[in-house]
């Protein structure tokens, strides 16, 4: 298994063949990094051979692989189900596609995202624009692109006859006693190719390096946890995927089904726990190869019932209601028309369609005899988000030096959502119960909203170059402006009662959020620049990447007064509020450095070095606040040995201390840290082994994006458990994993 790393930070990077005369390849656009697993070389002096199986083995949450790429950071979030951010913008800021698909969180917590769906081990490509990506990936997002790939479909080489082949893998930590493995097989022809890949992984809870509370009860009777033991950070999931591929000619038929059942993924940053997930899809591809260029089409659908409630960690008795099941379906239905046409005078036009459903019902069963019945609460009730898109882009090397690309996207976002009600109604408003926490005055005030359908027609620009200074120096530049749509959480979540805003909730901070149908779409133009120094070889080089981005009515949040139904002119401070999304202006802007240098080629070895630095600086222009979750400064620092079949690495990872945070949601501010990780591996022709020690020292520090920990204790109050303590990191922690190709 090989890997592959290619950033290209800024404007547009183009790739070129010789056939007869040339020809414009596959354009990639501004920041993107590939990490692929394959059999091809790596690039020259990049030295990231094995690296996807070396993240694998020390972690089996997808979008943990992107962790190396310089301006990406992680929310924290369930074991795995992290959310990714790029420059500051994170969830469905970003346009995230798995196999084709757009996939959404059907979650008032998000605690499914796309990149949960596919296990490290079910990785074909994974690509990043962590700048401004082309609108042909954009869309309906304000920050970059993340294109999740499973494994192409293999064949058989003519004459060949029959190709059969697959892998096996398994891994196990000590911190958290995680173990698991995975599957793959393979069987084509040179026509016809049927794969399977499967995973199973589990875990306990985790570890930090040292005691980061004070108490030990969880609510449960006889159940404590250590203090130094990180509540709902356990979890089990498998993932399934069955690929069924046919080639004719230039044209290639592909049938793909997904199924994921995670029986569990704990939450310690939400007041809630996942205790089931279901995702079934299905997702048909067609592509055809012609004279003038290509074409693609793709329909999916893709169904996910998923169920949260209280885990062991929490407490699960509220008088006479045992627990608080939360019931999520999402449907979304999508196609997808994509054309690559050869112009003439070297340039390429790139053209195409797409369109979703998407269809979300979100209520929570009555339980017990109290404030949660006697019926259903609906919180949202037949909501749908429909989006329809048109873009065309043009690319053209003008010069030897000088290529550019301009794009122009198109989208029409349409939200809607019935009538809801509270727990003490049902859908006969003559059928009340008792009115408690506001349930019959925001119900009706919501039911009325003539907001209740919104209609968005969102215009996307981008405008890319790329100069070839000489063959050591590059620069890449662009200017793109963005929009957004709100999802339907931002929108239509209606409770005002603290009680239910804090199951809304998916950045972790364990605040209530209400929704806004009064919301506008985000507008963000960004500028970003690559200045790109590098040997011939490119086993020496340093690319500097500043970025700015403005958007207006960022979606940002106020404290609200649930009493009077309007902002807090006196905010409240060190403790769990309850907040509203409001539109707001926001700026952000920052810096991204990343490097590589050769040392020595000795008898002991090849030696090298790399490195990487990233800072983000985000800020509310309105009110003055600092934006949440922003990542501090970061670098890290990687010494890389190779020789024979090892693989080694020592890294060494410095985060600075996180003052600037958002006093509106009481965030709460981290010390700054240092971790040192050792990793190794040994290569065999048909089989490898990776180990090594995550966090050498048993350092405990505090995760700066990890949100507030509401881990354990008696969550369903808002103040019912202790505010200030921030999710710690995981101590020392060995691990190993093996993988066997046949």
């Amino acid at each position: 298994m090989g890997c592959r790393i290619r950033p290209l930070t800024a404007a547009v990077a183009l790739a070129f063949v010789s056939s007869s005369g040339w020809q414009l390849a596959q354009a990639q656009a501004l920041d993107e990094v590939v990490v692929k697993a394959s059999k091809q070389a790596t690039l020259p002096g990049a030295s990231q051979a094995g690296e996807l199986a070396a993240q694998s083995a020390a972690s089996r949450d997808t979008a943990a692989l992107l962790k190396n790429i310089p301006g990406v950071s992680l929310y924290g979030a369930g074991a795995v189900s992290s959310l990714p951010a790029i420059h500051g913008l994170a969830d469905d800021r970003l346009r995230i596609k798995v196999d084709g698909m757009d996939l959404i969180a059907s979650c008032p917590n998000h605690m499914n995202p796309a990149l949960s769906y596919l296990d490290p081990s079910q990785v074909g490509t994974l690509t990043v624009y962590t700048g401004i990506s082309p609108v042909s990936l954009g869309g309906d997002s304000i920050g970059g692109s993340i294109v999740a790939n499973t494994r192409a479909p293999e064949f058989a080489e003519p004459g060949q006859g029959r190709l059969l082949k697959g892998e096996v893998g398994a891994f196990f930590r000590s911190n958290n006693n995680a173990r698991g493995g995975n599957a793959s097989v393979t069987y084509a022809t040179e026509n016809v190719s049927l794969s399977y890949s499967g995973a199973y992984s589990e875990a306990d809870n985790y570890k930090a390096g040292k005691d980061f509370k004070t108490f030990t009860a969880s609510g449960r009777p006889g159940h404590d946890l250590a203090r130094d033991e990180v509540g709902s950070s356990a979890y089990r999931s498998a993932n399934h995927t069955l690929d069924l591929a046919v080639k004719h000619d230039n044209h290639l038929f592909e049938a793909k089904l997904g199924y994921q059942n995670m029986p569990e993924q704990l939450y310690p940053n939400q007041r809630m726990d996942l205790l089931n997930n279901e995702q079934k899809r299905i997702n048909l591809r067609w592509l055809g190869e012609f004279a003038w260029g290509k074409l693609e089409t793709r329909a999916y659908h893709e169904t996910v019932k998923h169920y949260m409630d209280f885990g062991a960690d929490k407490q699960f008795q509220y008088s006479t209601a045992p627990g608080m099941p939360m019931h999520t379906e999402g449907k979304t239905t999508g196609a997808t028309v994509k054309a690559e046409i050869d112009l003439a005078a070297r340039s390429l036009l790139r053209l195409g369609g797409e369109y979703q459903h998407y269809t979300l019902n979100d209520w929570w069963p009555a339980s017990g005899t109290g404030g949660m019945s006697p019926y259903t609460f609906i919180n949202i009730n037949d909501g749908q988000r429909n989006r329809l898109a048109l873009f065309g882009e043009w690319e053209k090397q003008s010069t030897p030096q000088w290529t550019t690309q301009l794009g122009v996207r198109y989208e029409r976002v349409n939200t809607s959502t019935g009538q809801v009600h509270g727990y003490n109604q049902n859908n006969n408003p003559t059928s009340a119960g008792m009115s408690m926490m506001n349930q019959t005055n925001d119900a009706a005030r919501f039911n009325t909203s003539a907001k209740r359908d919104s209609t968005d027609n969102n215009w996307d620009f981008t405008a890319l170059a790329h100069y070839k200074i000489d063959a050591t120096q590059d620069i890449e530049f662009g200017l793109a402006r963005k929009v957004r749509s709100p999802n339907l959480y931002e929108r239509y979540s209606w409770s005002t009662a603290n009680m239910m805003a804090i199951m809304n909730n998916f950045v972790g901070d364990g605040n209530g959020y209400i929704g806004n149908p009064d919301l506008k779409p985000e507008k963000a133009h960004t500028l970003s620049a690559t200045f790109d120094w590098h040997d011939a070889e490119r086993r020496r080089e340093l690319k500097l990447t500043p970025h700015y981005s403005h958007v207006t009515d960022y979606i940002d949040a106020i404290q609200w007064d649930n009493v009077s139904n309007t902002a807090r002119t006196i905010p409240l401070r060190n403790q769990f509020t309850t907040l509203r999304y409001a539109n707001q202006t926001a700026r952000l802007y920052g810096v991204d450095l990343s490097g590589q240098l050769p040392l020595a080629n000795t008898a002991w070895g090849e030696f090298g070095l790399k490195g990487l630095l990233s800072y983000v600086r985000g800020k509310n222009t309105d009110t003055g606040d600092d934006l949440y979750n922003i990542m501090p400064l970061n670098a890290k620092l990687t010494l890389t040995h190779t020789i024979g079949g090892w693989d080694n690495a020592l890294e060494i990872e410095g985060v600075s201390g996180k003052k600037k945070v958002a006093d509106a949601r009481n965030e709460i501010q981290t010390g700054g840290y240092a971790l040192v990780n050792l990793r190794a591996s040994y290569s065999w022709r048909q089989a490898r082994l990776d180990f090594g020690v995550a966090n050498l020292f048993d350092r405990g520090y505090a995760l700066p994006t990890g949100g507030a920990y509401t881990g354990q204790g008696t969550t369903m109050g808002i103040n019912s458990i202790p505010w200030g303590i921030a999710v710690p990191g995981m101590g020392r922690s060995l691990y190993a994993g093996v993988n066997v190709k046949f």
